[in-house]
Parts: structure tokens; C-alpha cells; sequence
């Protein structure tokens, strides 16, 4: 069954403002056939990691052929380069800021392309604005049929730039991890750096966190009363705090330089 070509965007832009309508209309002016999805534009400002984080997660659940559009971009105007990426069977328009760091690990055999073939990009580009101007017409070119070779320079995928994701540090007092805040979400939910492996092999974990103290591992929010705090797996595959009908954010003031403690009971 044909299916129309689908570009999915990742930005920390939010929708308050115009950003991610214009680049919308940039590309349903340039492949009016392409369908686009939302996967989220509330990462964090600038939080380069977290969108690494959300992208991974998600890349599952997307047909072949997806077009991933990246732009959580700090660095915008200066000289860290604009790529494209072809990876497994998914393509990734983004900056080579380290955002694609887990795609390269998965698809260690990816071909990369520096985005330096003006012709598709927008005639006018601003210092400011790449999402607009380079990397959602770029997006919409390989969209229309544009092959990846000639959307700029090859390059090495060694020579792109990685950067340390979420990890977790083995204490040495007590048996567990000190890990950190991945995310938060819009219900004030935490999600954290443990992964369901590790509290997978039939012990008794609590998790530590803010002003919570050991918060027990359950299975789901309704096995706490209301407004209690609660760890759980989370739809992620990631351990999470939450508290039942409330912020956990906000009421076990946890944000994202909180350190975490996964404990041995």
C-alpha cells in the first residue's frame, strides 16, 4: 500500500509562538504530499540531551521511511554544522550537536551528509532560524523524492559530534545507583535515568528523591491514596516518579539537577 511520505518534528520551540507553523508551511510548499507529525516541542530550552533521550525512545513506533526533523539547536548561527543522516530505515534532519548521538549508536553504519547544498534551503536564511530555512526545506526535499547524496558533503559518521547521555553511578555505601532527571512531564511526572532492567530481578527497591525521602516501587498510580508519591515503570521503559493527582515536581520539588538514588531495601 503506498503510503505518503511522513516527517516528524522534535523541537524545544513550544506552540505559543509561530516557529513550528511556519516550518510547517515551508514544507507543504515545497512537498505538498508530506504529512507531518508531532512527536513534542516542549523539551526543555536548549536541552539537547533530553531530545536525544525522546527520539530514541520513540523511533520504534514510526513506519520505515520516516523523516525525523530535529531542531533543538543552541548552537543556531555559529559554526556547528547542519547534517542529514540515513540511518536503518529512517532519515534524521538536525544539527550536529549531539541530538542524534543514540542513532548513531544504534546504527553505527549510517551515512551522514553535510547540509551545505544551498539549492534546498530557502533563498533567504536567516542567522536565527535554521529550523526554517535549512532544515525543514531539506526535510521536505528528501520528502519529494531528493536522494541524500545530494543534499550536501558526505562526511565521517566519526567526525559527527556525540555527547555523554544519562548514566548512572554506582554507590559505594549501599547497594543502588545515583542517576538523574531525564524529563519532566506536563502532569509534573519524573522520568528518570534507571532503566526497568534494574529493578527487574525480584528485590525490594525504593527511590530517593527531593524532599520524598524512599519513595517504594509500584506498579501502577492507583497503589497509592491520593496525593501520595509513588515509583513506577513508566510507559518509557525508564523508572518515574509521580504522585497520585498531583505534581511531583512540584510537590517533592525534584526539577532537573535533583540527584536521584535508586536503593536496595
Amino acid at each position: 500500500m503506498h503510503q505518503e511520505p511522513l516527517i516528524v518534528l522534535l523541537t524545544d520551540f513550544g506552540t505559543s509562538d509561530t516557529f513550528v507553523g511556519v516550518m510547517k508551511g515551508v514544507i507543504a510548499s515545497i512537498c505538498g504530499l508530506a504529512r507531518t507529525i508531532d512527536l513534542t516541542h516542549e523539551i526543555s530550552p536548549q536541552n539537547v540531551r533530553e531530545a536525544a533521550f525522546h527520539l530514541d525512545r520513540s523511533l520504534s513506533f514510526f513506519p520505515e521511511g520516516t523523516i525525523f526533523l530535529c531542531v533543538v539547536d543552541p548552537g543556531v548561527g555559529t559554526a556547528r554544522r547542519a547534517i542529514c543522516v540515513e540511518a536503518g530505515p529512517f532519515r534524521f534532519v538536525a544539527p550536529d550537536n549531539g541530538l542524534l548521538t543514540p542513532v548513531f549508536e544504534r546504527y553505527p553504519e549510517a551515512r551522514c551528509h553535510l547540509l551545505n547544498e544551498a539549492r534546498y534551503h530557502l533563498a533567504t536564511t536567516s542567522a536565527t532560524f535554521h529550523g526554517r530555512d535549512i532544515f525543514s526545506p531539506v526535510a521536505a526535499h528528501l520528502a519529494a523524492g531528493v536522494p541524500l547524496d545530494e543534499t550536501g558533503t558526505a562526511v565521517p559518521l566519526s567526525s559527527c559530534t556525540r555527547i555523554g547521555m544519562f548514566r548512572n553511578l554506582a554507590l559505594r555505601d549501599r547497594i543502588g545507583w545515583q542517576g538523574e532527571v531525564v524529563s519532566i512531564d506536563r502532569f509534573g511526572n519524573i522520568v528518570t535515568s534507571f532503566d526497568a532492567g534494574l529493578v527487574s530481578d525480584g528485590r525490594s527497591w525504593v527511590l530517593s528523591a527531593g524532599s520524598a525521602g524512599d519513595i517504594p516501587m509500584s506498579n501502577t498510580y492507583g497503589d497509592v491514596g491520593e496525593g501520595l508519591p509513588l515509583a513506577y515503570i513508566g510507559s518509557s521503559g525508564m523508572v518515574e516518579i509521580a504522585v497520585r493527582n498531583g505534581s511531583a515536581s512540584r510537590g517533592l520539588h525534584i526539577g532537573q539537577d535533583t540527584p536521584l538514588y535508586l536503593l536496595k531495601t
